[in-house]
């Protein structure tokens, strides 16, 4: 009898960095033991995922997430700022940390970069204004971009149609978690942006994400977790690490009406086709 191999995923977004320290998902997340950490790479390698990019989030994230990647095989790291940290970002300070971080081979992507309007913890200008300066770094680096968008496409899109604009075969980064409409994701697609699904999909209230999936190309799409958050059901409300990855890739399956093992074949290429690696 023929073994049945388990199909290699890519979690396009990971954060490593980042555990709850006590039961549940109580107070803010803290970096990991060095023991806390192997064992959440070993549990994602032994369910099938191969690859793992890490994005930074802030300046001492960032510093972490590349250690990271350079601690295992097969995990990656981004830098950046996210939005939510915008207000603390320096451009002169930045990108100088930018571009020592960058002389990683480990650093593949700039990313948590992007808007986020439902939660505005940093002022809408100086996200803007992060979001753009990263932008352009990422362009001189050659490097793609992972975004971050919450309530802010009517902003993003007409940024990127401006910075970085790209084309399907010609790839400037990913929607991570996306979570936006039909729409919305076809003018990211066509601006050379892939679109990455996380354990929202399924999410019983998730109707609008499930309806994206449907609708968008399968050859444009990557997996992620957003580990520790977004745990998918029934892990729902725990902590979520990579190798929570296939119960995702499942239900994408199901909504696309493939197999698993197509999802996590097209995915993983798909990763490695804008990543690089």
């Amino acid at each position: 009898m023929a073994l049945r191999m388990t199909p290699e995923y890519a979690d396009s977004h990971g954060h490593l960095t980042m555990v709850w320290g006590g039961i549940g998902m109580q107070g803010a997340p803290r970096a990991p033991r060095p023991d806390e950490l192997r064992l959440l790479v070993a549990r994602a390698q032994d369910a099938g995922v191969t690859r793992i990019l890490v994005p930074g989030t802030d300046r001492e994230d960032q510093h972490r997430a590349v250690e990271t990647a350079e601690a295992f095989d097969g995990v990656y790291a981004a830098v950046g700022f996210h939005p939510h940290e915008a207000k603390e970002f320096d451009e002169d300070r930045d990108l100088a940390l930018f571009e020592e971080l960058s002389a990683s081979k480990k650093v593949v992507a700039v990313g948590e970069i992007g808007l986020d309007y439902h939660y505005d913890h940093s002022p809408k200008e100086a996200q803007r204004y992060a979001l753009e300066v990263q932008l352009r770094f990422a362009q001189e680096k050659g490097l793609p971009v992972l975004l971050h968008n919450r309530e802010s496409e009517q902003d993003l899109l007409p940024i990127l149609e401006r910075l970085a604009p790209g084309d399907p075969g010609n790839l400037r980064g990913v929607f991570h978690s996306f979570c936006a409409d039909v729409a919305t994701g076809e003018r990211a697609l066509a601006l050379g942006y892939l679109v990455s699904f996380s354990g929202m999909l399924t999410f019983k209230s998730a109707d609008n994400v499930r309806e994206a999936a449907s609708a968008l190309p399968l050859t444009s799409m990557l997996l992620e977790t957003d580990a520790p958050y977004l745990a998918p059901a029934p892990f729902r409300g725990k902590p979520n690490e990579s190798s929570f990855l296939p119960l995702t890739a499942a239900k994408l399956a199901e909504v696309k009406g493939v197999s698993v093992e197509e999802i996590a074949r097209v995915t993983t290429a798909n990763f490695r086709r804008l990543f690089r690696v």
